[in-house]
């Protein structure tokens, strides 16, 4: 009985260096242009402030002008001045925050481009390349608007009513308790209000997610939905989850619109300018108060209430643009693969497992347990097995796609951990049943594999992936555009484009998930030939499914929940009628099988 030493919890492979942060949320990641955005924001307050002095001398005008022998001019002129320099420093104050902005967006994308060159490629795989994309597009985006346009914002509201209600308490201060008051009253209203408000933010996201990802199934699985439903299951997820989202939004617009009722009876300027005006009425026909200092407070209150007025939207951006930084900072702190520090290379083309375990994260049980096999220089491998054994595992683990659990992974006798990710890339080839084409060229999507290759070496690994024929068909051969995710070609097209970036790689250990799963038979025989030339003289590890074509293989190694049941050649597998047996009588079984009207009638 074979007991197995692994523990998914032991081993140095299972942990990952991870990136720690000094603090969370929107402000600590604005760090690298904080003192710009301290900038911006510091012009936009002192904008806010002239343009309220040059009301404030409004008042002084009109006392010249009360005047027996008014001099209002030197005062007017004054106000221009400060109303243009409010104008300028206002600008100002967008243009350093829009650069701040940009920078950071630079920083953040570069940040995380390099940030996902070291992390595992399985943690990519696990985390899928939609959450990806949308961190480091929409939510980096999100972050730039709030920078660009919230910051100069915040700036210019803050200062306006406290420099309002500093200016009024100068000029009059029982008429600026008077709206303090007012404004204090409306503000404690509109907080009791709103309060869950944060849960209905946090249940509206969630059904924005539902909705849109009810969408995105509604209409890929349309041709099923319309082959074999009556839409009634897939519409009613659909409209489940409209519902969801519009009674959300009606709880929410129902909160929202009483604070707006109060937003617009108490903090509006027409209340405050009720307010002032009643109670400076009062004052001055008691004669303690004069009429331009009841104008400037007049003019100052109704300003200071509208100036609160974008702080409520404020903490709306301020709350959306935090929760796509925390995203970003989850992103910025996935676990990166630790780098060895010395530098060794693989001494040959060999590839051995030893005692591996391996527990996929948030697993307890272990998906490989106590794997170990050799496979010799210049030979092949085939990996074979029921659905689930561990064979796509095993074969993401040669080239370092997580670290194992326990034991060692080992090419050309180094630990795949000591060797630079680098210097493993230039020994291991992986090619995917599942390919992946950018959008440029046919030809530099080939070069992929070795940038400096000349056009000539390009294209004798097209010819010899069987590629060359159907590339000069093209319509600009080589220099055609292959389309987002290689859309203008076929499968089987794809397929040898990507064998042939293997080709002009030219490592001596290629990884292959079987190309011609998928294949039609037309493409097949391209195929097999194109995977010829790859394999010829290289080491390869191929996961088979179909099992015809690994029957010459020099060694085949057969996993069975997550361990080696067996391995060894073809005739001596079937002979020893164990697992690889019994799966070539299935494969035998479900070769002979062909469509009749017996067969039809019996199922």
């Amino acid at each position: 009985m074979n007991t197995s030493t692994c523990d998914p919890g032991l081993g140095r492979a299972g942990v990952f260096a991870t990136e720690t942060l000094p603090g969370r949320g929107i402000w600590t990641l604005m760090r690298p242009v904080r003192s710009r955005i301290h900038l911006a924001m510091g012009l936009a307050a002192l904008g806010a402030i002239a343009a309220l002095a040059a009301v404030g001398l409004l008042a002084v005008i009109i006392a010249q002008l009360l005047r027996p022998d008014p001099a209002p001019w030197p005062w007017a002129v004054l106000a221009v001045v400060l109303t243009g320099a409010g104008f300028y420093l206002r600008n100002k104050g967008f243009i350093v925050s829009h650069m701040a902005a940009f920078r950071l967006e630079t920083i953040l994308r570069a940040g995380l481009a390099e940030h996902m060159a070291r992390v595992p490629l399985g943690y990519l795989l696990q985390t899928g390349t939609g959450t990806v994309t949308k961190v480091m597009q929409d939510d980096v985006k999100s972050l730039h608007a709030f920078v660009a346009d919230t910051t100069p914002m915040i700036g210019r509201s803050v200062a306006t009513p406290l420099a309002t209600l500093i200016l009024m308490l100068i000029i009059d201060w029982r008429l600026a308790l008077l709206a303090l008051g007012l404004l204090v009253v409306g503000a404690g209203c509109v907080i009791l209000a709103m309060r869950g408000s944060t849960e209905l933010q946090r249940r509206y996201d969630d059904e924005r997610e539902r909705i849109a990802g009810a969408v995105v199934e509604f209409v890929q699985a349309m041709p099923v939905v319309r082959t074999f439903d009556d839409g009634a299951s897939s519409f009613g997820r659909y409209q489940s989850a409209l519902d969801g989202f519009r009674d959300v939004l009606a709880k929410w617009l129902e909160v929202s619109a009483v604070s707006a009722k109060i937003s617009i009876l108490i903090l509006g300027p027409l209340p405050t300018l009720l307010a002032l005006t009643l109670g400076g009425l009062l004052l001055y026909t008691g004669g303690s108060l004069d009429f331009p200092t009841w104008a400037a407070a007049l003019l100052l209150g109704t300003g200071m209430a509208e100036s609160l007025m974008p702080l409520m939207w404020i903490n709306h951006f301020i709350r959306k643009a935090g929760a796509g930084a925390l995203r970003i900072q989850d992103l910025q702190a996935a676990p990166v693969l630790p780098v060895s520090l010395g530098r060794r290379l693989p001494r040959d083309a060999s590839v051995s497992f030893e005692q591996v375990c391996f527990a996929y994260e948030n697993r307890t049980d272990n998906a490989l347990d106590d794997v170990s096999f050799h496979v010799p220089a210049g030979s092949i491998t085939a990996l074979v097995g029921p659905s689930g054994a561990g064979k796509t595992t095993v074969a993401r683990l040669i080239p370092r796609f997580w670290d194992v659990t326990d034991g060692s992974v080992r090419v050309g006798d180094a630990d795949v951990r000591d060797i630079r990710p680098e210097d493993l890339m230039r020994h291991v080839s992986f090619v995917f049943q599942d390919t992946f084409l950018f959008n440029d060229t046919i030809s530099a999507n080939i070069r992929m594999g070795r940038p400096e290759a000349t056009d000539a070496e390009v294209e004798q690994a097209a010819r010899a992936a069987q590629a060359h024929d159907f590339i000069t068909a093209l319509p600009q051969g080589y220099a055609t555009k292959a389309g987002d995710r290689g859309v203008r070609l076929s499968g089987g097209q794809r397929q040898r484009i990507t064998i042939a970036r293997a080709i002009l790689q030219n490592c001596p250990v290629v990884v292959l998930d079987e190309a011609t799963a998928f294949a039609d038979p037309e493409n097949e025989a391209a195929l097999i030939a194109a995977l010829a030339n790859l394999m010829q003289g290289r080491t390869v590890i191929i996961i088979a499914h179909r099992l015809s074509t690994i029957r010459d293989a020099d060694q085949i190694v057969v996993l069975d929940q997550g361990r080696v049941a067996e391995h060894g050649r073809h005739g001596d597998l079937v002979a020893a009628n164990g697992v690889y047996a019994r799966l070539w009588r299935n494969y035998e079984q479900a070769q002979g099988w062909t469509l009749g009207r017996d067969d039809a009638t019996r199922s």
